[in-house]
């Protein structure tokens, strides 16, 4: 089966050509390979014109402003010309055998990952093994790399278990299906864990499969984009190391950005098992109506409910809070922020949660986030108090499953 590589780059020339050269050394010209430069200007789009193998596709945004690779893997999907596509960064390296072990449990439905191996810059999970082949291309060991490669493979024949993360595999019908990844996550972060959400609640299996590997370099397009600055050095119980690079102020950035859009979409924290199988709880439809009301009280809590009813002399204060995050978000804001006396929450909202925005604690903000959760578990028509929260539930209606298409 001839599918295709997708694989956005931006400002990361020498990984992408370390990536690329991964691909041709182990699969020749047997699979296509879609590269896509993001404004790059460290000479990527020169490098990519110099390409002129049959199976290789570019595309090149002219900027100057970046589309963010949850634009662009998109964009690759569309311009790719085969069934089945797997999205690559442009920091990881193919091995022989990881494409041939991620096609043997693939299906329509199904969307089949990789198993990374990566150097100790993260904290190391069941679903990775931790291995420092190296941080940069030009100290990559490349054969203690294949060898330990061998080992793994033949530790792993045929095993899977079910998550998901990068690099994954799937039919482009099924991406389609969905709409592919949501702009709201553009240019990036928490843009994959809400594919992945999305892909859970549409019935999607989502398989791991154990004997496909990839080594990856990790974040050099984004999070250590500014290169790697080990911050700290943090003994794990296993007795390894975690060495702790600094993030990039951009990252950080849009980081808080972004998880502000997750909390407005989906209502919950970002959920997963130990093995990254999404954990997605009901989306419902939740207002706050806040007595005693702040701009600090405002900004932490309108993220995580739908509607917010607020007192009548915040509404100057209101405006200026509009004004600043309005820029932040995709979400009407004017829509989301009502004055209590001139609404009725009670006749507009499923649920509506009471409160004084003096007395909330910290275990009011935790109850907050596990909002779903707790009405789940309530399971019916009702109020009840818990901390500094008056819950009033008037009908139980789950809409998660409404976020799955775009």
């Amino acid at each position: 089966m001839r599918i295709s590589f997708i694989i956005p780059s931006r400002n990361n020339l020498k990984y992408l050509q370390q990536a690329v050269d991964s691909i041709t050394t182990c699969y020749g010209t047997q699979h296509d390979i879609v590269l896509l430069d993001d404004a790059s200007t460290d000479g990527t789009w020169e490098w990519l014109h110099s390409l002129t193998a049959d199976n290789i596709i570019t595309y090149r945004n002219e900027g100057p402003e970046r589309l963010g690779h949850t634009i662009l893997y998109d964009k690759g999907v569309e311009l790719s010309k085969t069934d089945v596509f797997t999205i690559l960064h442009a920091d990881m390296i193919t091995t022989p055998n990881h494409i041939p072990n991620l096609i043997k449990h693939l299906k329509p439905g199904t969307v089949v990952s990789a198993t990374r191996i990566e150097p100790p810059l993260h904290p190391p999970g069941p679903e990775k093994y931790v291995r420092s082949y190296g941080f940069e291309p030009e100290e990559f060991n490349n054969n203690a790399f294949q060898t330990e490669i061998v080992k793994l493979e033949n530790d792993n024949v045929d095993k899977t278990t079910n998550g998901i993360f990068a690099p994954w595999m799937m039919y482009k019908s099924d991406f389609e299906a969905i709409g592919g990844h949501d702009p709201l996550f553009a240019p990036m972060e928490l843009e994959d864990s809400d594919i992945f959400n999305r892909m859970h609640l549409a019935g999607y299996e989502l398989i791991q499969s154990r004997d496909a590997f990839v080594y990856h370099m990790t974040c050099r397009g984004s999070r250590f984009k500014d290169g790697i600055e080990i911050e700290a050095e943090i003994p794990l119980p296993d007795g390894t190391i975690w060495y702790k690079p600094k993030d990039s102020e951009e990252y950080k950035a849009l980081r808080a950005i972004k998880f502000r859009e997750w909390w407005r979409k989906w209502g919950c924290n970002v959920l997963h098992d130990e093995l990254l199988m999404p954990i997605v709880p009901p989306k419902y439809n939740i207002a706050f109506v806040i007595t005693n009301c702040n701009l600090n009280v405002l900004s932490a809590l309108e993220p995580w409910c739908d509607r917010i009813y607020i007192d009548d002399e915040m509404q100057v204060l209101t405006s200026h809070y509009i004004d600043s995050e309005q820029p932040n978000t995709k979400f009407d804001l004017t829509k989301r922020i009502m004055v209590i006396s001139h609404n009725d929450a009670y006749g507009e909202n499923d649920i509506v949660v009471e409160m004084d925005g003096n007395r909330l604690s910290n275990q009011d903000a935790l109850h907050i986030q596990q909002l779903s959760q707790i009405i789940q578990q309530s399971g019916e028509i009702g109020e009840f108090t818990l901390g500094n929260l008056h819950i009033n539930i008037f009908g139980i209606i789950e809409y998660q499953n409404d976020l799955i298409c775009l």
